[in-house]
């Protein structure tokens, strides 16, 4: 017996619609900017495949890592941890006014606001390279022109991460205090901190693991640190050493990088 076959009745099929073909460009200019911006930039798969062995070769002048300088390592690294721990600490205590002054729910002033918000752009928009070479001018080589220019860096972020919670809080605290006569820095601290400390907490936290790898890439320009045993191995193609240095990083961030994520999440 022959089975009947069922007649499925199909929808017919849309036309374009006008955000359809909007999203058709979109993806095309995108695919034209990435061609475009690849040829710029000179990017070849085919060096890239050429320079394996040279990459390899570079790789096995670094082994084995020569742990005799381990010692020294160890009190770099202890540098570069106390660095960004003070540059952090500095930056913590400058946001916080700033962060305020820059949060719309606190202070109604357009002028006083948009002069903090342009600052912290500004801050943000100089690289801390840019910011250590300036100390290191002022005042020498070491940890300290380092540590200042992190700390510097660093409020630009932290002000912008703290105006942004202050502005997500729950105004009703606010305007109980506020109906009840309470004064701005009554406000602040009754209605407004409880609710953002502890995501203050979390950001300074947050910036502090992220300035321990930008302290290793001050030492670059002198700035004390591992970073500036990394250079100083660098350029007198001590690979070895240097091998020994980028493992003692390696276990650096992710030590500081585990810990710190679970101190977020206890916090929040």
């Amino acid at each position: 017996m022959k089975r009947e076959l069922k007649k499925i009745d199909l929808p017919p099929p849309k036309p374009f619609s006008l955000s359809t073909m909007v999203g058709y460009f979109v993806i095309l200019v995108l695919i034209a900017l990435s061609y475009w911006s690849g040829i710029a930039v000179e990017f070849s798969l085919s060096r890239l495949i050429e320079g394996l062995p040279y990459m390899a070769d570079f790789l096995s002048r670094m082994w084995p890592p020569d742990l005799t300088v381990l010692d020294r390592v160890w009190k770099e690294t202890l540098l570069t941890v106390q660095l960004a721990w003070v540059a952090t600490v500095i930056s913590l205590f400058l946001s916080l006014p700033v962060g305020f002054l820059a949060a719309s729910n606190v202070f109604e002033s357009k002028a006083l606001r948009s002069a903090v918000i342009f600052f912290l752009n500004a801050d943000r928009a100089i690289d801390a390279l840019i910011v250590a070479l300036f100390f290191v001018s002022a005042v020498g080589l070491g940890p300290f022109p380092g540590t200042l220019a992190l700390a510097i860096h660093s409020v630009g972020m932290l002000g912008k991460l703290f105006a942004d919670a202050i502005e997500a809080i729950d105004r009703g605290p606010v305007e109980a205090l506020e109906s009840a006569g309470a004064g701005k820095l009554a406000t602040i601290r009754w209605a407004i901190w409880p609710q953002v400390a502890p995501h203050f907490i979390s950001f300074f936290l947050f910036r502090f693991e992220l300035n321990i790898r930008v302290a290793v890439v001050l030492g670059l320009v002198g700035a004390g640190g591992i970073g500036f045993l990394l250079t100083q191995y660098m350029r007198l193609f001590q690979y070895q050493k240097l091998a020994t240095v980028v493992l003692v990083i390696l276990v650096l961030v992710m030590v500081v990088d585990f810990f710190s994520a679970r101190l977020r999440k206890a916090v929040l």
